[in-house]
C-alpha cells in the first residue's frame, strides 16, 4: 500500500472502502498477463460492491487466461479531496495500480445520476475525458449497463458502449482488443473491426444532425457502421456464469448478502417499467440449478441472509420448491431467506410464512395507481380487489407493517387518481383491526410515491414529463388528504427526476452540460449531498440547452429519437400500439397467456421464450 494512503485512511470515513484485500478477491501474477481490465463503478464501494451484475463479469473476465480484471469504485468526498491533495491517482483495489495502467478501462452505468461519477473518476485517474483526446488504443474506456440503451448523452466520453448483456459480448471484445494490441493496430482499426460485435455501439460512428427547432434530424451512420445496434443477449441462461464466490466486502454494503437471480425479463408488460422490456425475453434458471448455486454462494461467503432476485420473484414458476430447497440448508443454519419483488396479485402467505421462518421483514407492494382505470392505462393488471385482499391475508398472517408504492404524473393522469392513492391507503388500514393476528402492535402503512421518468424503449418514451410545479401541486394535494396517524407518506423529490428524464432522453448535446456540471463540481448526483439543481440548471443555461425540452415535452412517431440505432429487439411499432391502449385504459395480456409479437424472441436465434 501506497505510505501517502496510509497516512489517509486514519481520516476519512469507512476506509474500508479504499484498501482491497478482501476475502475472495482474484489475484493473478503480472507477468503471466498480457491485458489488464479495471472494471469501474461510479458510485460508491457500498453501492457497487452490492450490483450483481459488476461481480457475474469480474468473474467472467478473470476465467480468461491471460487477463486479469480488477475493481475501483468512486471515493467519498472526503477520500477525494485528501487524494487530490496528495496527489494520489484513482486506483484498483486488487493491485493497488493507477487506472491509467490499465488497457481497458470498462464503466457499469445502471443510472443516469451517475454520468458526472465516470467524469471524476476519469479526471482522478489523471485519463482524457473525451473519446477524441484519447488517440493511442491503450487505455480504451468502455460502458455497459441499463443505460446504455441511449448512449447519446455520454458519447463523447466513451471509445464504445456496450448494448444489452455482457457475458458472452465482454470476453468477445477483450479477445479482439487482445489481437489489436499483439498486431500493434490503431485504435480507429480496432474500432472498426469491434463495430462488427453484435451489442457494440461506437459513438464516433454515428454524426447526430438538427433540425432548426432543436430536434433530432438524424443520427447519421458513417461508413463502416451498422445501421442499427442489436441489443445482445444471454440465449442459454442456464449456462451462463453465477458467481458462487463472490468478493465479500470488508465494510457493510446496502445489500449485505447473497443475491440469487432467477430468471432475466419479465412477463408483465407494464409500460413504464424500460427494465421490463430491455431484459425481454424471460430467461430463467432451472430450480435444482439455483438451489446449488444459492447454498454454494452461502458456503463461500459467510453470509447470513440469501436474497432471491428478477423483476418480479413471484413469477418464477417453480417459486415453492426453490424454497423449500433453499430453507432445507437455511433454517438449521439461521440463515434468513428475502423474497423481493411481489405481485399483490399473485402472493402467497404460505410461502411467505415459510420463507420468513428465520427472520421477518415488512411488505411491500406496487399497486403504482390509484384507481384502476389508470392500472390499467399502465397496463398494470392488479385489481384492487387482489391488493386488498393481499392485505388482509397479511394481516392475517401477522404483519402489522406494509409498504404501497405509487407514482405521480404517470400519462393520463387525473386528481381522481391522485386523491384514489389516499383512499386505497385507507381501505388497507380498515383491514387491520378486523383481521389482525395481534392488534396491540398497532399498524404502519407507508405510502411513497416517485415522480414518473419516461424512459427510452418503453410505450412512454414518446411522453411528457409532468414539471415540477406540477408535480408538487400533486404531492400537496395527496398529503392533504394522507391524514390518517397510521399511515405516513413519502415523496420522491421533483428535481432529481426532472435530470434524470432530461439525461435519460438526451442527444449527444447533452454531454456538455454533463461535463459542465462536472467542472462546477458534480459528482456523486444520485446522493443528497452532492446533488445541486441549480448547478444542473446553470450548466443546461450555459450549454444553451433546456432541460424541459428532454424531459416535458411530448413527441411524435415520426420524430428521430436519440436512441433510434439501438434496437433492443422490440419493435417501435410494438411501442407505439401499447401507447394507443394506455389511451384507451386498454390492458394486454401478460406473455403466458398469448405471444404479443413485441419482436423480443428473434433474439433468441431459433430458441424460445420460457415465460
Amino acid at each position: 500500500m501506497d505510505k501517502r494512503l496510509r497516512r489517509i485512511l486514519p481520516r476519512v470515513q469507512k476506509p474500508a472502502r479504499y484498501t482491497g484485500g478482501e476475502y475472495n478477491q482474484i489475484i493473478k501474477a503480472r507477468d503471466d498477463t498480457d491485458i489488464r481490465m479495471a472494471l469501474c463503478f461510479p458510485d460508491t464501494y457500498e453501492i457497487g460492491m452490492s450490483n450483481l451484475g459488476l461481480k457475474i463479469l469480474y468473474g467472467v473476465v478473470n476465467a480468461m487466461d491471460g487477463i486479469w480484471c480488477e475493481r475501483c469504485f468512486a471515493p467519498w468526498g472526503d477520500m477525494e479531496d485528501e487524494m487530490r491533495a496528495a496527489g494520489i491517482p484513482l486506483w484498483a483495489l486488487e493491485s493497488g495500480d493507477p487506472l491509467s495502467a490499465f488497457d481497458v478501462i470498462g464503466f457499469s452505468l445502471g443510472y443516469e445520476m451517475a454520468y458526472t461519477g465516470v467524469l471524476n473518476m476519469l479526471d482522478l485517474a489523471g485519463i482524457p475525458l473525451k473519446s477524441a483526446d484519447r488517440p493511442a488504443l491503450s487505455p480504451l474506456v468502455i460502458a455497459g449497463g441499463t443505460c446504455n440503451v441511449n448512449p447519446e448523452p455520454m458519447a463523447d466520453f466513451f471509445d464504445l458502449c456496450m448494448i444489452g448483456e455482457g457475458e458472452d459480448m465482454l470476453p468477445e471484445l477483450l479477445t479482439l482488443f487482445r489481437e489489436a494490441k499483439r498486431g500493434g493496430w490503431p485504435k480507429k482499426a480496432f474500432l472498426l473491426k469491434a463495430a462488427g460485435i453484435e451489442g457494440v455501439y461506437v459513438p464516433s460512428f454515428y454524426a447526430p444532425e438538427y433540425n432548426g427547432d432543436g430536434t433530432l434530424r438524424q443520427l447519421k451512420a458513417l461508413e463502416g457502421a451498422p445501421e442499427y445496434v442489436r441489443r445482445r443477449i444471454v440465449t442459454d441462461f442456464n449456462k451462463s456464469l453465477y458467481p458462487t464466490a463472490p468478493v465479500v466486502p470488508l465494510t457493510e454494503i446496502v445489500h449485505d448478502r447473497v443475491t440469487l437471480e432467477l430468471f432475466r425479463g419479465c412477463i408483465r408488460g407494464c409500460r413504464f417499467c424500460q427494465a421490463g422490456f430491455v431484459y425481454r425475453p424471460v430467461r430463467p434458471r432451472g430450480m435444482e440449478r439455483l438451489v446449488k448455486q444459492g447454498i454454494s454462494a452461502l458456503e463461500n461467503t459467510g453470509y447470513q441472509e440469501i436474497t432471491l432476485s428478477s423483476l418480479s420473484s413471484s413469477d418464477y414458476r417453480p417459486l415453492g420448491a426453490l424454497c423449500d430447497g433453499l430453507l432445507d440448508y437455511c433454517v438449521p443454519r439461521g440463515i434468513g431467506l428475502s423474497l423481493p419483488s411481489l405481485r399483490a396479485d399473485n402472493f402467497s402467505i404460505g410461502l411467505m410464512s415459510r420463507v420468513q421462518q428465520v427472520r421477518k421483514s415488512g411488505l411491500t407492494f406496487a399497486p403504482e395507481a390509484g384507481t384502476q382505470r389508470l392500472r390499467d392505462a399502465i397496463n398494470k393488471n392488479v385489481r384492487e380487489e387482489e391488493l386488498l385482499n393481499t392485505c388482509r391475508i397479511a394481516f392475517e398472517g401477522g404483519w402489522n407493517s406494509l409498504k404501497l408504492y405509487f407514482m405521480l404524473g404517470l400519462p393520463t393522469e387525473t386528481d381522481e387518481d391522485v386523491l384514489s392513492i389516499s383512499a386505497l391507503a385507507m381501505k388497507v388500514l380498515a383491514l387491520f383491526r378486523p383481521h389482525a393476528r395481534d392488534r396491540t402492535k398497532g399498524v404502519r402503512i407507508t405510502v411513497s410515491t416517485a415522480c414518473f421518468v419516461p424512459k427510452p424503449h418503453t410505450p412512454f418514451q414518446w411522453e411528457a414529463q409532468v414539471d415540477i410545479g406540477e408535480y408538487r401541486r400533486r404531492v400537496a394535494l395527496l398529503r392533504e388528504h394522507m391524514r390518517a396517524r397510521a399511515i405516513s407518506y413519502n415523496w420522491h423529490d421533483a428535481d432529481t427526476s426532472l435530470i434524470e428524464a432530461a439525461l435519460s432522453r438526451g442527444d449527444r448535446r447533452v454531454g456538455a452540460v454533463i461535463e459542465e456540471v462536472w467542472k462546477t463540481g458534480g459528482k456523486l448526483d444520485a446522493w443528497s449531498e452532492y446533488f445541486s439543481f441549480e448547478r444542473w440548471l446553470a450548466a443546461f443555461e450555459k450549454c444553451g440547452l433546456d432541460p424541459k425540452f428532454y424531459a416535458c415535452r411530448e413527441r411524435t412517431f415520426d420524430e428521430a429519437l436519440p436512441w433510434s440505432r439501438v434496437d433492443i429487439g422490440v419493435k417501435p411499432e410494438f411501442f407505439w400500439s401499447e401507447r394507443e391502449k394506455c389511451r384507451r385504459s386498454e390492458l394486454s395480456p401478460d406473455c403466458r397467456h398469448g405471444c404479443l409479437n413485441c419482436g423480443a424472441l428473434a433474439l433468441m436465434k431459433g430458441g424460445r421464450c420460457d415465460a
